[in-house]
């Protein structure tokens, strides 16, 4: 399953197919990287300073995290192999003032709701990803069903987003009163029962016995083990990150160099000239190109992030206050990027694959 290339000269076939090879050595390099080196920090210090592990998030306001999401309004007349028209660039623009804007409002009259939403809203875009990343660059043919496909996405998604859940509930509790204190720092109260031995112990039954149906079921239909092994490995990987790598350093390294990262070239190989760079192994040319086509949307963002930083209830003074901030503006700024992702699954079929028996 691939998405079409846009260029004005024609790339054949086996261009096409070494690029999306090439693209998935760097997404595999770019996480048993952020894997490794997580775990490695988390291993060395017995505690890492709030300042410190806020420095991934400072780095992908301008690496990969910001700018994954600022080709939106490029990549779905790209993945129709047409050019792109004022007609495309009004109707995201539209999406993100309109949904975004809506979110944003949520997060004024309930905030504590509003991250709930959140968390249950990057869990499927993370799911998302990474189900394209292992169809569409693995060639994971393991993953021949929506049902099971599904399944994946929970798992991927859920595993970010729960598992820290589980083995750091303190630290979950922090964050959650970052994001809702900006509006009323009372409203969290309200999380509360999430953060219970009961609810965890729930939550990781559930998640665990997801992962254990997902990877049975994909070994069972297997014809080639090599991305059924790449799927578990990644999975297993990714659980036992999250489970010993303090949670907001771990979902700052996550966020650019798992997730972006896998987005942004899938992104790439919907250029053509990006693609061809790519299958010709020129990365800067790539990485430069597609940080110009990224450039004047991620620094919209950032001057929607000056207008929430002027808007919210409370000044962020501290660092968490800044985190809180950081993460709403990401959180309003997701849900129409989901929309955008979800076309771009539609267009392709993820989510309507042809069973074989």
């Amino acid at each position: 399953m691939t998405e079409p290339t846009a260029s004005s000269a024609p790339e054949t076939e086996m261009t096409a197919s070494v690029a999306r090879r090439v693209a998935a050595r760097i997404a595999l390099t770019g996480g048993v990287a952020i894997l490794v080196v997580g775990v490695v920090i988390a291993a060395a210090a017995d505690s890492i300073p709030l300042w410190a592990q806020l420095l991934p998030f400072a780095a992908s306001v301008l690496v990969l995290g910001f700018p994954h999401g600022a080709v939106d309004h490029l990549v779905l007349p790209r993945a129709r192999s047409r050019p792109i028209t004022p007609r495309d660039l009004a109707f995201v623009g539209s999406l993100y003032l309109v949904v975004g804007g809506l979110y944003a409002i949520v997060w004024w009259r309930a905030p504590a709701a509003a991250f709930a939403a959140f968390i249950a809203l990057t869990l499927v875009h993370w799911g998302q990803g990474d189900v394209y990343a292992l169809v569409a660059l693995a060639g994971a043919d393991h993953l021949r069903t929506r049902a099971v496909r599904a399944l994946t996405a929970f798992v991927r998604g859920g595993i970010p987003m729960l598992v820290p859940l589980i083995a750091f509930p303190a630290e979950y509790a922090f964050v959650a009163q970052a994001l809702v204190g900006l509006f009323d720092p009372a409203a969290a109260t309200a999380l509360e029962p999430a953060f219970t031995l009961e609810a965890r112990f729930a939550v990781g039954a559930f998640l665990a016995t997801a992962i254990l149906g997902s990877l049975a079921f994909g070994l069972h239909r297997a014809d080639d083990r090599g991305p059924w092994l790449l799927d578990a490995g990644e999975t297993l990987g990714l659980v036992a990150y999250f489970a010993v790598v303090p949670p907001i350093l771990a979902i700052g390294l996550y966020f650019p160099f798992w997730h972006s990262l896998r987005h942004i070239l899938r992104a790439m190989l919907l250029d053509g000239q990006t693609s061809g760079r790519l299958a010709r192994r020129c990365f800067a040319g790539a990485f430069s190109r597609f940080a110009r086509d990224a450039a004047p949307l991620t620094a919209g963002a950032l001057v929607l992030f000056a207008v929430l930083a002027l808007a919210i209830p409370t000044t962020p003074a501290t660092p968490a206050d800044l985190l809180g901030l950081y993460l709403v503006g990401i959180a309003v700024l997701t849900l129409p990027h989901v929309v955008v992702v979800t076309l771009l699954d539609r267009r392709i079929g993820l989510w309507t694959p042809r069973s074989r028996s």
